[in-house]
């Protein structure tokens, strides 16, 4: 929902930082990416809760160094955008499956099944749009990303904020992947309903 003014800002904000960055390689980002996110995974699985929170969000920097040194050094790729996705992707589904196997409740595992499943479908949901969007040619020119992100509810900026509540409060972590997921249905709703209404 906020994706576009939080890419603008996150572009800003990394940008200096890039520039004194341009010797490494922005793929090179991407992996530290994978392994912060996961290594906030398994200190999750292990109730290290402080340490998860440390390694998630050297994560999210990692992840927004690798496009921002792509930029300062003109060396944007269409490989990078889609390592940069699949890293994301990965470690969206480990980080609540460590906080579940962490707390070992049968309510959160099915509160965790609700989840990967609204994942499933919407990844479908957006990435099908968006290459129909590509195809039409109805990206928008001053993207930040590699393809086009059609809009809903839960978005990347909405997703970490979801993810750092997960964190912080893993007592109510029914709830909370209960309420995501949920959102998430609504915003597969919502892709349908402007597809309909678009696309015939």
């Amino acid at each position: 929902m906020f994706d576009e003014t939080m890419r603008q800002a996150k572009d800003k904000a990394f940008t200096p930082l890039a520039r004194r960055l341009l010797v490494v390689p922005p793929w090179l980002f991407s992996a530290l990416g994978l392994l912060a996110g996961l290594a906030a995974a398994t200190a999750l699985w292990q109730q290290q809760y402080a340490v998860g929170f440390i390694f998630w969000f050297l994560n999210r920097v990692f992840d927004g160094l690798d496009g921002a040194v792509a930029r300062a050094r003109n060396r944007q790729s269409d490989f990078g955008g889609y390592l940069d996705i699949v890293v994301d992707f990965v470690v969206y589904a480990a980080i609540p499956v460590g906080l579940a196997l962490g707390v070992g409740e049968t309510a959160v595992t099915f509160s965790l099944i609700f989840l990967l499943c609204a994942y499933y479908v919407n990844a479908a949901s957006w990435m099908y749009l968006a290459a129909i969007l590509e195809k039409r040619r109805l990206a928008h020119s001053d993207r930040l990303t590699t393809i086009t992100m059609p809009a809903g509810i839960i978005g990347g900026t909405e997703t970490i904020i979801f993810y750092t509540t997960f964190i912080f409060f893993p007592a109510y972590l029914v709830w909370l992947f209960s309420l995501m997921a949920l959102l998430i249905v609504v915003t597969i709703l919502q892709r349908l309903v402007w597809a309909a209404h678009h696309l015939n």
